[in-house]
């Protein structure tokens, strides 16, 4: 029989195959495994007092209630969809592919998503975002004219603008002191 385990934390192909090791080593023969989610066999439930504690010790929990499942997910369309304006360049609101990608209302998603997390999906988004400007400012590969465009501002001044509103500091000041840190993306609130 299959069974679906969600879980938190799961941000890159690193977690990937950490998580899919994990599973393996507790005994549960994988399926699938993406961000978010596994897909196990099993004649019996997954023991999830068994498996818990062996994903916590690698930085990953392992999701139980659905609205955190939800939510969770949500997180992750959200990296897709930062991905997607990265790549795609089209035109397409958070609200329509939250809804399409998840085939839910963007207002059951937006009502979820602010009970459980405390933010709306727009500040978070807007925090992923500054995350993705810090990560190409570090490798100094691109202008912030480049940068803002990539990842789809109106502005160079819009994206300077909400990077100051965000972190509390100018883009200018962040490139003069490389050792600010950087918020690991499943530490966003």
């Amino acid at each position: 029989m299959e069974h679906h385990l969600y879980i938190k934390n799961m941000v890159c192909p690193r977690c990937i195959a950490t998580v899919t090791e994990v599973l393996q080593q507790q005994g549960l023969a994988v399926q699938e495994v993406k961000l978010g989610e596994a897909v196990v066999t099993s004649d019996q439930e997954p023991d999830a007092a068994a498996i818990s504690p062996a994903l916590e010790a690698h930085g990953f929990e392992l999701l139980q209630e659905k609205d955190e499942q939800l939510t969770d997910l949500i997180k992750t369309t959200l990296l897709e969809y930062q991905r997607h304006l990265e790549e795609e360049y089209q035109p397409i609101t958070t609200s329509v592919y939250l809804a399409e990608k998840l085939g839910m209302s963007y207002q059951h998603l937006s009502k979820v998503f602010s009970q459980q997390t405390g933010t709306t999906i727009e500040k978070y988004l807007i925090r992923l975002k500054i995350e993705r400007v810090k990560e190409l400012i570090s490798y100094g590969e691109l202008t912030l004219s480049e940068i803002a465009f990539r990842l789809q501002y109106s502005s160079v001044q819009h994206l300077s603008n909400q990077f100051k509103k965000v972190t509390g500091i100018s883009v200018t000041d962040y490139k003069k002191n490389p050792t600010i840190a950087r918020t690991p993306l499943d530490n966003l609130s």
